[in-house]
Parts: structure tokens; sequence; C-alpha cells
């Protein structure tokens, strides 16, 4: 067995993060965060909950696709290196190890998995599970974010993996879809320029449905998301000795029907001031104000080519669930 980990992000890189993100979305008009600080312990527990919502599709939706598809996705792709972005726990993927390390699977199988997170620890643990259930998987972890450490991935010509050739890389959950879309252009041709022709990306993508089925996925009648949103503000108190009233802020979940996306907001609901000792600085919100943090958008179908080939790949194969909310596309790099 082989379990390697790469660290390209520290403790101190995430806290430099935080203050120049809280500095520039703060004093924005209209003022913005970005949606990773949700994500401390208590941000991703509250996640967990939403994804065993009965609104909250997205999750379930995309397992049950990955389920039914992982055989033919293996086939298809024929990788021997496969890449997780944004790993985490590495929950769906089993169903794409279980896949591509079968002996079904084309190529000899499944050499390498390197799953990436913010999250060392996170990491660690994930991988330390992985090496019992797949003993015969060699795993290279690497902690970085995928927006900056694209080209730190290994495999490839420069960081070559013994016995892996070709890789695949699983961008999974609809994350794209929270990238605005500058965002969303540079993280796909920062990929493609990384991947030697022929490798592969493997996206999954919320499509386009109805607004109000979009909405209640965002805006649940427990009011978890409500907790979840605030979360950011909890961070910012904690991290930057913010001194937000996290209860005078309430969640709003809007459709955008002309850029498609869902956005998340926090609505003050009294004019304030709020000060963050840490950054020198003080926020005046009007009442009723709105800051945005998060946009999630959705996609069509028959639009994936073009987003792809905008970036330099080819669609290869998409994959739909019956109701046809949540797609699974493989690109290869032309």
């Amino acid at each position: 067995m082989t379990l390697l980990l790469d660290v390209h992000l520290t403790e101190s890189d995430a806290d430099a993060a935080l203050r120049a993100d809280a500095l520039a979305g703060l004093t924005a008009t209209p003022k913005w965060l970005p949606p990773k600080w949700f994500y401390d312990a208590r941000g991703s527990e509250l996640f967990e909950r939403i994804t065993e919502l009965p609104e909250y599709y997205p999750t379930r939706t995309e397992r049950t696709l990955l389920d039914r598809s992982a055989d033919e996705i293996a086939a298809v792709s024929g990788a021997d290196v496969l890449v997780e972005l944004g790993s985490g726990s590495s929950a769906k993927t089993r169903l794409l190890l279980d896949a591509f390390t079968s002996p079904a699977h084309p190529g000899g199988g499944l050499r390498w998995y390197v799953p990436q997170d913010v999250s060392e620890s996170a990491l660690r643990q994930a991988m330390g599970t992985l090496a019992d259930e797949y003993p015969g998987l060699r795993l290279r972890g690497v902690v970085g974010d995928f927006t900056r450490h694209l080209d730190r991935l290994p495999g490839g010509r420069h960081t070559p993996l013994p016995g892996g050739t070709r890789r695949m890389v699983a961008f999974l959950g609809g994350t794209i879809g929270n990238l605005l879309p500058a965002e969303r252009d540079r993280f796909l041709t920062g990929l493609r320029a990384v991947l030697e022709p022929g490798e592969q990306m493997l996206l999954g993508t919320g499509l386009v449905v109805e607004p109000e089925v979009l909405v209640r996925a965002y805006d649940d009648g427990a009011g978890v998301t409500a907790e979840f949103n605030r979360n950011v503000l909890r961070v910012l108190n904690r991290e930057l000795g913010a001194d937000f009233d996290v209860d005078a802020f309430t969640h709003v979940a809007l459709w955008d029907a002309e850029r498609e996306w869902i956005e998340m907001r926090l609505r003050a609901e009294r004019a304030m001031t709020v000060r963050l000792p840490e950054l020198d600085l003080s926020v005046d919100f009007a009442r009723g104000e709105q800051m945005r943090t998060e946009v999630s958008a959705k996609f069509r179908a028959d639009r994936l080519g073009a987003l792809f080939a905008g970036a330099g790949f080819a669609l290869t194969r998409v994959w739909t669930d019956p109701d046809e909310r949540h797609a699974l596309s493989l690109a290869t790099a032309a």
C-alpha cells in the first residue's frame, strides 16, 4: 500500500485568504462573501443535515446517478488514475472506486486515487479509511485549493505517478455552479492546461428545473439551510473578532432566471454597524440590505458541449437522471 500526502495549503494560508475575502466582500457594493467559508466543523455538520432533507434533491440525485452509471463511466474512461477535486470524505467517490477497481475495468484497473481538499485533517482521515477499504490502491492526497493549485496535481509529464498513465479528474456535487462565470472559465481552462491530451474530466452539474423546486431545495421548511447560511457570520465572529448579531440576519434564496442560478443572501433586519477588529474595519448595514453568500448555477444539458469546448475539452458522454435534474459529463482534453 502506498499512501502519500502533498501539502500546498496551510492554516496560515487559509487565515490570509479569509481576511482577504472578508475585506474585499464587505467593502464591495453590493456586499458579498464567498461560500467556502460556510464550512467549518459546524457548517459541515449543517450541510450534511441539508443533504438529508426531503427538499434538497441534488446530493441524493447525483449519488443515485453515479450508482447507476459508474460502471459505464469506468468503461468509457479507461483511466488508471482518478483525481477528485474537493473530495471531502470521498463518500460518493466509493461508487467510482468500486467501478474503476473492478477486474472488468479496461487496462487492468485503477492504480492511483488522488483526493484533493482544503482540509488536511479531513483528507488524512478519509485516506486512512480508504487505505483499509481498498488495500491494493495507491493513494496520494493533495491539500490545496482547486482554484489555485491545479498545477500541483500529480500525474502527467511533470509529476508522474509510477504505473499511472491516464488521469480522470472528477469534480462532483455541482460545485462548479458555485463559481461565477469568469471564475468558472478560469477553472476549466486552468484544468485543461495541466491535463495531457486524452486525459479526462468528469463533471457533476445541476440542471435547470422548475424554479419552485430549486428554491425549496435552498430554503427548506425546517430552517437548516438558513442556519447554514448564517454560519458564515459565526465564522467571521470567531476568526476575525467580528461582532455580527447573527440572529439579526434573515436567510434569502432567489432564482435568477436571467443568469440561471440560485442566489443565497443574508438580509439585515435592522440598521447596524459591524466591527471586525482583526481587519481594523467597521461595516455599516442598512435595514433590509442584502449580502450575497452563494450562487449555485444550473445548466442545460444541450449546452454542456459548448461549456467544455470553450476550455479546450471535447464532450465524450453525458449521463442524466430520469427527471433530468442532474448531469454527469465526461469530457476529454482535446
